[in-house]
């Protein structure tokens, strides 16, 4: 009987002890679940090529590709041009085509969910790149905090304007969880500042000329503006240029280390002009690939692997503004300075 009880106190022991364990680090993923020999094959949906963020986004991903071939047999493209229903109908054709697995930007966080429990349950990796899917049936998750994102640019812009003033809010695309968390981390703050207004806002998909017309609209609307909380930096520019067109002198505004906008800025700075750049860097789908590989090889790999938001001040300008380079280039990549000329270099 004594030695019954000591057995289950041990027991009960080394249980508690596990959950212990488990809450003071992160959730890893099981090695022994998913490892294979390589090479691999890899299902890759591409989920928008709208702006210049997801063009270099995926330059990103096919670099890796090539860095890390000696671990991979083929790799399977989709292309879901924004759409929930066609990434759906996508990620269906890359489960039958049996992958080692899947890397997937959900258009949609709720369109895609059973699709990925489907792959799951066929024993295939499944990444979430750079945006959520409501299951909990992924293998991994790989992203910025967007909430904290939104957060920090949201801080800047309150200590900015000694927390009162009116302002507007720039938005990415309705519906996509980056954009809604970038703006419920922005909103946190701001209820915490009643003194400091939302005015007006507007969805412009982290695009320029949206950007651009959006804050024109609001601009006509809005006769006292005292700055402009942006989460994407081309929707920055275009609404710098939209304040310069309208003869309304200049706020802070929030951006993103877009390269068009990084240069406005730079050219504006001698003229009092401010702001911070947030990152949500192109290299994130280099990682997701590096975090697939290494799942299939058996190695530690933490289940949500969320990278802190790089930030970009006022000081530290100079060391990320490529003049030389395009208005579409991003400054957080990985991307070697051949491939980053070809695509960038202004002639």
């Amino acid at each position: 009987m004594r030695h019954t009880v000591w057995r289950g106190l041990a027991a009960l022991w080394a249980v508690l002890t596990l959950a212990a364990g488990s809450a003071a680090g992160p959730q890893m993923v099981s090695s022994q679940t998913y490892t294979k020999k390589a090479p691999y094959t890899i299902g890759y949906d591409n989920y928008f090529m709208g702006n210049s963020w997801s063009v270099q986004f995926f330059e990103e991903f096919k670099n890796a590709v090539s860095t890390h071939r000696a671990l991979i047999k083929d790799v399977y493209y989709t292309d879901s041009g924004g759409q929930a229903a066609r990434q759906v109908s996508n990620l269906e054709n890359l489960i039958a085509r049996k992958p080692d697995a899947i890397i997937v930007t959900p258009v949609s966080p709720t369109a895609v969910g059973p699709v990925i429990q489907r792959a799951a349950g066929r024993g295939i990796v499944v990444i979430l790149n750079a945006a959520k899917a409501d299951t909990t049936k992924y293998t991994a998750y790989v992203d910025t905090d967007a909430t904290e994102f939104g957060h920090l640019a949201a801080e800047w812009l309150v200590k900015k304007l000694g927390g009162k003033g009116q302002i507007i809010a720039l938005n990415g695309i309705a519906g996509l969880s980056v954009s809604e968390d970038r703006w419920n981390g922005a909103k946190a703050v701001f209820d915490k500042n009643p003194d400091l207004k939302v005015v007006g806002s507007a969805n412009a998909d982290w695009d320029y000329a949206k950007g651009k017309a959006a804050c024109e609209n609001l601009l006509a609307a809005h006769p006292t503006l005292d700055g402009v909380w942006s989460q994407g930096g081309a929707m920055t520019l275009g609404c710098i240029e939209a304040f310069q067109a309208a003869h309304r002198p200049l706020v802070p505004m929030t951006g993103e280390d877009n390269n068009g906008f990084l240069k406005a800025w730079k050219k504006l700075q001698s003229q009092g002009f401010d702001s911070i750049a947030l990152s949500k860097p192109t290299w994130l789908s280099a990682l997701a690939l590096e975090t697939a590989l290494n799942i299939l090889q058996g190695k530690p790999v933490k289940r949500d692997d969320i990278v802190a938001t790089p930030t970009i001040t006022g000081a530290q300008l100079d060391k990320y503004v490529r003049p030389g380079f395009s208005d579409s280039f991003w400054a957080n990549t990985r991307l070697p300075d051949s491939t980053l000329k070809k695509m960038y270099a202004i002639k």
